[in-house]
Order: C-alpha cells, then sequence, then structure tokens
C-alpha cells in the first residue's frame, strides 16, 4: 500500500515584520497579484499531483482562511493553530491522525513562489532514500555577526527577530560561509518521526526554528536539497513589491 504525501502549511502567525501597520491584516492574505499569499503557496504545493493534500493550520478566529482557499482541491482548512509555529505544526500533525510511513511536507505561507520542478526534487529525494530532507540554498554571500553595542538610534539583529529592519549595526565577526546553506521550505519528513521530533523538543522547551531543526535533535541528518532564488520568504514591507515581479 502506497504512502500518503500529506503538506501542511502553519498560517496562525500575523507576520509582524512584514507589516507597516499593526492594523495591517496578517500577511498570508495580503494580495499578490490579485491572490492572497496563501492561496499561491497552496497552489505552489498542488502543482505536483503526488501531494495527496494540503492541510492549512490557522488560528481558531481566523476569519479570512476560508474565503482565501475557496474552491483549491485537495485542501483543507484546520483551526489547531498554537501559539508558534512548533505548536501549530504539532497541532496539525496530531489532527491529521496520519499512518505509520506517511509522508509530511510542511511549508511556509510566505514562500508563494515555490517552483514546481523545486517541490518535485525535494519529493523525489525523499522517496528514493528514504530520508527527510529541506529545501535550501549555499549562502552566497560574505556572513557578518552583529556585536552587542549599536551605533546611536540604531537597531542591532540579536537573537530575536527585530519588529522593523535593523537600519544600522556594528560588525563583531566575519562568519566564514563555507559549508553554509539557508534553509527554505518545505521540508518533508516521515510523519511519525516529526511527530516524535517535534514533541520531544516541546517537551525540552528546547528552541527550535524549523522542522529540520526539530529532527537534529533527535540525532538524525536531513538531507540538503537545492532549492530556488524564488522561493524565498517574504518577510520584510518591501518584499511584497519583489515577490510580486516573481510571481
Amino acid at each position: 500500500m502506497s504512502k500518503k504525501i500529506i503538506a501542511i502549511v502553519p498560517a496562525a502567525g500575523v507576520g509582524q515584520r512584514a507589516q507597516r501597520d499593526p492594523a495591517d491584516q496578517p500577511k498570508q492574505y495580503r494580495l499578490l497579484q490579485g491572490k492572497p499569499m496563501l492561496r499561491w503557496a497552496v497552489e505552489a504545493l498542488l502543482a505536483d499531483s503526488r501531494v495527496d493534500q494540503v492541510r492549512v493550520a490557522v488560528s481558531a478566529a481566523d476569519p479570512h482562511a476560508h474565503v482565501a482557499l475557496h474552491g483549491l482541491d485537495r485542501t483543507v482548512c484546520r483551526p489547531c493553530g498554537g501559539p508558534s509555529r512548533a505548536h501549530t505544526v504539532l497541532a496539525a500533525l496530531e489532527d491529521a491522525d496520519l499512518s505509520h510511513g506517511d509522508w509530511v511536507l510542511v511549508h511556509d505561507a510566505a514562500r508563494p513562489g515555490l517552483p514546481k520542478a523545486a517541490l518535485s526534487r525535494l519529493i523525489d529525494v525523499c522517496l528514493a532514500e528514504g530520508q527527510g530532507a529541506l529545501l535550501a540554498q549555499p549562502v552566497p554571500d560574505t556572513v557578518k555577526r552583529a556585536g552587542a553595542q549599536p551605533a546611536p538610534d540604531s537597531c542591532v539583529l540579536t537573537g530575536a527577530a527585530p519588529a522593523v529592519q535593523p537600519a544600522v549595526a556594528v560588525v563583531a565577526q566575519t562568519v566564514s560561509r563555507d559549508g553554509l546553506w539557508l534553509a527554505q521550505t518545505p521540508q518533508m519528513f516521515q510523519a511519525d518521526l516529526l511527530l516524535r521530533a517535534l514533541r520531544a523538543a516541546l517537551q525540552s522547551n528546547k528552541e527550535i526554528t524549523d522542522e529540520a531543526s526539530a529532527v537534529e535533535l533527535l540525532g538524525v541528518a536531513p538531507r540538503l536539497v537545492a532549492g530556488s532564488v524564488r522561493n524565498f520568504k517574504v518577510t520584510w514591507p518591501e518584499d511584497f513589491e519583489l515577490m510580486e515581479k516573481w510571481l
């Protein structure tokens, strides 16, 4: 019996960094070429017929999702969003009640530019090798680590994401980019492995920023599969204009 491939799109957040005004609607519902960004992201997943279903996880009070996703085939919207990405993905996994050996693709609602070829590459690698993987790209630029002391009236990048893009920071160190990759989504793992990894990470209060980081805590090394520059994450307000050009 063939195993299913289920996609999960966590969409319970508001995307604070992408908002110019606190009254703006959550970024996943901002229009790109006349369609909500979330719809673009879901349609990108549906482009590969091997994806049996896309499950969009939203907050219980979300008033926008059903309208944004109306009419999409193989797509369901589930009000199981949690306080963080990890909680939302875990709740969506538990809600899906998948069988042993089924696969899960987790994709950002803010990556509407996912090319079909990149998605297909990821699925091909996972199915052929029986191992989890994620789309990623080698770091092309020189990497600088910011120091603790900012220039006057400026914002410095720290571990916590700032509400606005920092304008000025102080270089503390140049970091070698050898072997560094920028993680993208989708990230694809067998459902039971990802379920176990997320539960363990949350129970132990480990800091995880994506699904791969949770799996890595179990001692598993996911594969890195070449992504695409088009698959960048819409993060800052100016990213919307750039993404519209790609779409």
